[in-house]
C-alpha cells in the first residue's frame, strides 16, 4: 500500500539528510482495507511502514489467504476457472475520503504473479486482469479494486486415472455384449463392469469440487 500524508513532511537537510524512516503501523493513520472473498487467512507480523520526507507512506504486509470462488466444472478436467480477489474499504467513501488505484499495469502484475507462482500442482496460472470501480452500499459510494485471476487445470492426472480406465471398461463391455459367450457369462461380466464403474464414480465424486451448479460431462455420461 502507498499513500501520502501532507502533514508528515520534513526537510532532510534539517535532520542530517535523513529522507526515510521506518515506524510502527499504529504511529500514523493507515487505510483499513480487506478482501471481500476472504474466508480464512494468516496475517504477517510485519507491523511497520516506511515514511519518506515528502509524506509518502509505504506499507507491505504479505499474508496467505483462502478465498471463496464459484467453479464451473462442466468441461472437467479440461476446464479453466476464473476467481476474483476484491480489495475494498467500506469505512471511507470514495468521493470524499479514499480512492483506491493500482500503481502497476495488468501486464506488470501478470509478470510478477508468474514469478511468484512457483508450485507445479494441479493448476496453471494463465491470466490476470484488474478492474477498478465504485461500489454503492447504503447510498454511499466506495472504491473497489478487483483482481480477476484465471487458472487452467492440468488434465494429465485425470486422463490417466479416470478417462482412460472408464473408456476401457465401456469398450470391454461392448465387446462382451456382442461376443459369443453364454448368457450367464455375459451377466456375470456385466455385473463386474457395473461394480468397476461404480468404484470410478465414487473416486470421481471424492475428487470433484462441490461448488458448481452443473455436474461435469464426464460425470453425466
Amino acid at each position: 500500500q502507498e499513500w501520502k500524508n501532507t502533514l508528515a513532511t520534513w526537510d532532510p537537510q534539517d535532520f542530517c539528510n535523513i529522507s526515510k524512516v521506518v515506524l510502527p503501523t499504529d504511529t500514523y493513520w493507515s487505510p483499513s482495507i480487506f478482501i471481500l472473498e476472504r474466508v480464512n487467512g494468516q496475517n504477517s507480523n510485519l507491523d511497520y511502514m516506511s515514511v519518506m520526507h515528502n509524506g509518502s507512506f509505504n506499507s507491505a504486509q504479505p499474508f496467505q489467504v483462502t478465498l471463496t470462488c464459484s467453479l464451473v466444472i462442466l468441461k472437467f478436467p479440461f476446464d479453466t476457472q476464473t476467481c476474483n480477489l476484491s480489495i475494498a474499504s467500506f469505512l471511507f467513501p470514495a468521493v470524499t475520503d479514499l480512492v483506491m488505484k493500482t500503481r502497476r499495469t495488468p501486464a506488470e502484475m501478470m509478470k510478477d504473479s508468474q514469478s511468484y507462482f512457483l508450485t507445479d500442482g494441479e493448476w496453471k496460472f494463465t491470466n490476470l486482469s484488474i478492474i477498478e470501480y465504485i461500489e454503492e452500499l447504503d447510498n454511499r459510494d466506495f472504491s473497489v479494486v478487483t483482481y480477476v485471476i484465471s487458472m487452467q487445470r492440468r488434465p494429465t492426472l485425470y486422463v490417466l486415472n479416470l478417462i482412460l480406465p472408464t473408456c476401457a471398461l465401456y469398450l470391454l463391455d461392448m465387446a462382451v455384449l456382442f461376443g459369443p459367450s453364454s448368457l450367464k457369462e455375459k451377466i456375470n461380466f456385466q455385473i463386474a463392469i457395473i461394480l468397476g464403474s461404480s468404484m470410478l464414480a465414487v473416486i470421481l465424486n471424492n475428487i470433484l469440487p462441490t461448488s458448481s451448479d452443473k455436474p461435469p460431462i464426464i460425470g453425466t455420461q
